[in-house]
Parts: structure tokens; C-alpha cells; sequence
């Protein structure tokens, strides 16, 4: 019987002795208590742990990649979308991720859910679409300030898919063609415009340079000749007209006729 009694001391004691040695990973911290209270935090390699008056908790220092779950929320102008998100985040302080919260974990994820849609709510829906990496580094910041008494980094939060109505799509669909068109027609009047500018200018060097028109009017008909056409047409400058016009000699005045009453 004493014998029993020494073997189950002794399997007692190996079992003691073999739970104090733990080995932490090069990732893993151990967060040691005293009888309740804080220690210190051990690792990585071999840590040794008293039996029955110390406790650790393994904390994982790795980068978690949080997927964010879809949410519903309704934009300033109105427009409702579901959006998802998925958060980049990693414990930088062991003591306070496990003594200043229950669940890191679980609490990161709800605070980034009720961010998300506190900060998206915040815009309108074409800022939605537009301009993601702005409201991305919004919500890493404001999160980023939230966790840091947990002892929590956010590194990077991305939103990933913003759904909206079919109704909603269609409209932005025809947003987007009128855009398209006002566009064009302000390019098209600007060409215009830019036309006109440069025919005033041409015109105004023509009128200062008389023999550039006579130029300008032989490649015309150079151009004109070249076309296979039965019929062509030549225009006339306008200054050979005046020319002509100088050359001709003037009229003689019409003689008035004789009186009827003086003839007879």
C-alpha cells in the first residue's frame, strides 16, 4: 500500500514538473499570473512556470486578417448600400490585450463594425465609389485610436464590395451618359471655338499679306484640278473684281432728249 501511495506521489510530481516547462514560438508571448495577480510576460523559447501558484496565457503576436461581416447602412444622400470590409490588425502589447479587455478578438470586430458604418454614413454615395482609399485610412485611423489601450495595431482596413440596388445602378448608369455627353459637347465647342480663333488669325495675315491670297487661291484651283469632276467651278477673288473695277473706264452721261414742243 505505501508503495502505491509513493508511485502515485512520485506520477504526481513528474506530471507537476512536466507542466512547468512551456516552449513559446518566436510569434508567442505568455502573459503569466501570480496567484491572480499580473507577473510579467515570458517568451519566446523555454519558460518555466510554477505549478498551481502561476497561470499563462499564450498571445499570438502574427498580423489577423478580420473579415468584417456585410453591412446595411444608408448614406448622407439617402441611398442604401451594404458594404463588407476586411481588417488587417496585431497585438502589440500582450499585457493590455489580455487584462484591459475580455476578448480582443471579439471586441475588435464589433468596433470595426460600428465604425464602418458610422464613417460611411457620413458621405454620399459617389464619395462611396470614388474615393475608397480616403475612407479606408478614416476608418484605420479612428479604429487604429480606439484599440490602442488594448494594446492593438491596426495596420490596414479595406473595404471590399459596396452593394447597391438594381434601381440605384440603373440611375448611376444614366448619371454617368449624361456626364459622358455634356463632356463632349463641352469638347466639341471648345474645338469650335479654337477653329474660329485660328481663321481670325489666318484671316488677319492674309488681309495683311495681298500676294498670300493669290497663293492661297492658285492651290485652290490646283486642288480643284486634280478632282475627277465634269464641272468646275472658279472662284473669282474678290480684289480682282476691284482691280477691274479701277481699270474700266466711267460712263458717259445719258443726254437728255429733246422736248417735244421745242421740236415742232
Amino acid at each position: 500500500m505505501a508503495e502505491i501511495f509513493l508511485l502515485v506521489v512520485i506520477g504526481i510530481f513528474l506530471a507537476l514538473l512536466a507542466s512547468a516547462f512551456r516552449v513559446l514560438r518566436e510569434y508567442e508571448r505568455g502573459v503569466v499570473f501570480m496567484l491572480g495577480r499580473y507577473y510579467r510576460v515570458k517568451g519566446p523559447g523555454l519558460i518555466i512556470i510554477i505549478p498551481v501558484l502561476q497561470q499563462m496565457v499564450r498571445v499570438d503576436l502574427r498580423t489577423i486578417v478580420m473579415d468584417v461581416p456585410t453591412q446595411d447602412l444608408i448614406t448622407r444622400d439617402n441611398v442604401s448600400v451594404k458594404v463588407n470590409a476586411v481588417i488587417y490588425f496585431r497585438v502589440i502589447d500582450s499585457q493590455n490585450a489580455i487584462i484591459n479587455v475580455e476578448d480582443y478578438m471579439e471586441a475588435t470586430g464589433q468596433l470595426a463594425q460600428t465604425t464602418l458604418r458610422s464613417v460611411l454614413g457620413q458621405h454620399e454615395l459617389d464619395e462611396l465609389l470614388a474615393e475608397r482609399e480616403k475612407l479606408n485610412a478614416d476608418v484605420q485611423t479612428i479604429l487604429d485610436q480606439q484599440t490602442d489601450q488594448w494594446g492593438i495595431k491596426v495596420a490596414n482596413v479595406e473595404i471590399k464590395h459596396v452593394d447597391i440596388d438594381e434601381s440605384m445602378i440603373r440611375a448611376i448608369a444614366k448619371q454617368a451618359e449624361a456626364e459622358r455627353e455634356r463632356r463632349a459637347k463641352i469638347i466639341h465647342a471648345d474645338g469650335e471655338y479654337e477653329a474660329a480663333a485660328r481663321l481670325v488669325e489666318a484671316a488677319a495675315r492674309l488681309a495683311a499679306q495681298p500676294n498670300s491670297l493669290q497663293l492661297r487661291y492658285l492651290q485652290t484651283l490646283t486642288e480643284i484640278a486634280g478632282e475627277k469632276s465634269s464641272t468646275i467651278v472658279f472662284p473669282l477673288p474678290l480684289n480682282l473684281i476691284e482691280t477691274l473695277q479701277h481699270l474700266s473706264p466711267p460712263a458717259a452721261p445719258a443726254t437728255p432728249e429733246p422736248d417735244a414742243a421745242e421740236s415742232s
